[in-house]
């Protein structure tokens, strides 16, 4: 059986895949899910977006959060996301 470590050699992220999926779907609009990842740029174009198109651009965040959920995703520093 293989750990974390040895699959990834830089390791697995101390963010939660569940908390960033949740924050994204309920605040995504924001980019707060991917600030949380330690994504900011993702997280201030997601929050330019939503304002520039009156909160249409919110579905992005939330479609965003729901892949995260579904698919993980890495952080910031490119390690996954642990469950």
């Amino acid at each position: 059986m293989t750990t974390p470590h040895q699959q990834y050699p830089q390791g697995v992220s101390d963010k939660s895949k569940v908390v960033a999926g949740v924050l994204g779907i309920l605040l995504g609009g924001f980019g707060v899910g991917r600030f949380y990842m330690g994504d900011t740029k993702i997280g201030v174009l997601q929050l330019v977006v939503t304002l520039v198109t009156c909160g249409f651009g919110a579905l992005w965040g939330t479609i965003d959060g729901i892949l995260i959920l579904v698919n993980g995703g890495v952080d910031g520093q490119g390690r996954p996301l642990r469950d």
